[in-house]
């Protein structure tokens, strides 16, 4: 029978590869990224969780990446919301997309090197996520854009009912179809009257 295969040097970074023959089994860790400074080193021994550039990956833990996504659902629902008609949620969730975009985008404060712990100074904002920055970034901006768009829809909503208060009134009241229709008159003879009108 051949001999098994020993593995090539190059895989040593494969988490799934099988051991060499005779290393003795260990207990697992998890693997940490390696710092610019190890010089292409094994990455093993005590290191900084995440490195001085921040986490690679979704951190769920870390608020302000909870906040760049509860940005974006919040924008997003609340853009659906304003455009199925319900501008109280719209406007709500509005506002709360806009609160946690805003905040995810300034983030922690930027930090100053520390030569007596030899501590590098550390970024602010979502710059201090390193890898990770990018797509919370993204996640915020995004949040942002739908937010606007669901304030404004809400906004708008609002303003028509003042706007056209009378006719609001007039069709909530009308207590047969007959009635309704003859609100119409209240409306102007635009494009705003056909869109708002009461159909036949």
């Amino acid at each position: 029978m051949p001999d098994r295969r020993q593995p090539d040097p190059s895989t040593d970074d494969n988490p799934f590869a099988a051991p060499p023959e005779g290393r003795p089994d260990q207990q697992w860790q998890p693997r940490q990224p390696q710092r610019p400074h190890d010089g292409g080193g094994s990455g093993q021994g005590p290191s900084e969780p995440g490195g001085p550039e921040g986490p690679a990956r979704w951190d769920p833990m870390d608020p302000l990446q909870r906040r760049a996504r509860y940005a974006l659902l919040s924008g997003m629902w609340g853009f659906f919301f304003g455009i199925f008609g319900i501008p109280s949620m719209g406007l709500l969730l509005g506002a709360l997309a806009v609160y946690w975009g805003v905040s995810a985008l300034r983030g922690r404060p930027a930090t100053q090197a520390d030569p007596a712990t030899d501590t590098p100074p550390r970024p602010g904002g979502l710059a201090a996520l390193g890898p990770a920055a990018r797509p919370q970034r993204a996640a915020a901006v995004s949040g942002l854009v739908a937010a606007a768009l669901a304030l404004l829809l809400a906004a708008s909503s609002y303003a028509l009912q003042l706007a056209y208060k009378d006719f609001y009134v007039c069709r909530d009241d009308a207590l047969t179809r007959t009635a309704e229709l003859q609100c119409n008159d209240l409306l102007p003879d635009n494009v705003v009257g056909e869109i708002l009108k009461v159909q036949r």
